[in-house]
């Protein structure tokens, strides 16, 4: 088990990333669909977004991890989560779930209860208002953002981590990854600015199942895909804002910096603490 995460651990998985090019079969939010499947793109990975029941039992058999937001639900939708998560956790694939409004709503909740009754995933990742919902938690939430504080949800993550003996992600100024094992990583990077753009959050759960496709360790693949994306949306906005831009120049310049960000540059900007 591995401990510790240096800069060119994390750089290997990018590379990782993209020389195998995994298949991510997302059943995601419609908000955010597209972003996700540029930013996957971007990464280097292969998306699918594919949720007909139709096929979803097929794209599951041939995907290298599933990613589950829900984002926007229907029954249709959890139904092909569901079916999908079925079908990984049977061939061992990786899995990841973002509980998007976790707390909001009963049905979001009773949606979360039917996935996590199917099959635990690898990994949770979400806001704090929504890991402690998942945990179970009282929670405050405002629709799908956090209305509580990251330090508020580090003993509800573990123990949700525990539960599902696998990774939860806890998002906010600070990430911190979590694992059942006690492992416990604090990323600082990132900029207010990715917060104010749609599908950051949710392109995150999407990146850390690209990373899980390549990299067995969901601890490492998850502390891995969130410390790139920290640092490339804190160039990209260092970036926009030399050029006197704003918030609506932000997705190009994110998916330029996933695409084009050099190890030199990702080093020099990482902040990173592991410990246990």
């Amino acid at each position: 088990m591995i401990n510790s995460l240096s800069s060119s651990d994390i750089w290997a998985d990018v590379l990782s990333v993209r020389a195998n090019r995994p298949l991510v079969h997302s059943i995601t939010n419609m908000v955010v669909m597209n972003f996700n499947a540029n930013v996957l793109l971007a990464m280097g990975a292969s998306p699918v977004m594919a949720h007909a029941h139709e096929e979803v039992v097929d794209m599951a058999g041939i995907a290298n991890a599933l990613v589950l937001n829900i984002g926007t639900l229907d029954p249709y939708w959890i139904e092909s989560m569901r079916l999908a998560l079925e079908i990984a956790d049977r061939r061992g694939i990786k899995t990841v779930l973002d509980p998007v409004g976790a707390g909001a709503t009963r049905y979001r909740n009773q949606s979360i209860s039917i996935l996590l009754t199917q099959a635990m995933p690898s990994v949770i990742r979400g806001n704090a208002s929504e890991i402690m919902s998942v945990a179970g938690s009282a929670v405050q939430t405002r629709g799908v953002d956090s209305a509580n504080g990251v330090p508020d949800a580090l003993q509800a993550a573990y123990d949700l981590a525990v539960r599902i003996q696998g990774v939860v992600c806890v998002s906010g100024p600070v990430d911190h990854v979590m694992d059942d094992k006690g492992r416990h990583a604090c990323l600082s990077n990132g900029h207010e600015w990715m917060t104010r753009i749609t599908g950051v959050g949710c392109s995150a759960s999407a990146l850390v199942g690209a990373f899980c496709a390549v990299q067995p360790d969901a601890w490492r693949a998850s502390v891995s895909a969130m410390a790139y994306l920290g640092v490339a949306g804190e160039v990209a906005v260092q970036n926009i804002q030399e050029q006197g831009l704003g918030v609506g120049s932000l997705q190009m310049a994110l998916l330029d910096q996933l695409q084009l960000l050099k190890l030199s540059r990702f080093e020099r900007h990482l902040k990173i603490a592991v410990g246990e």
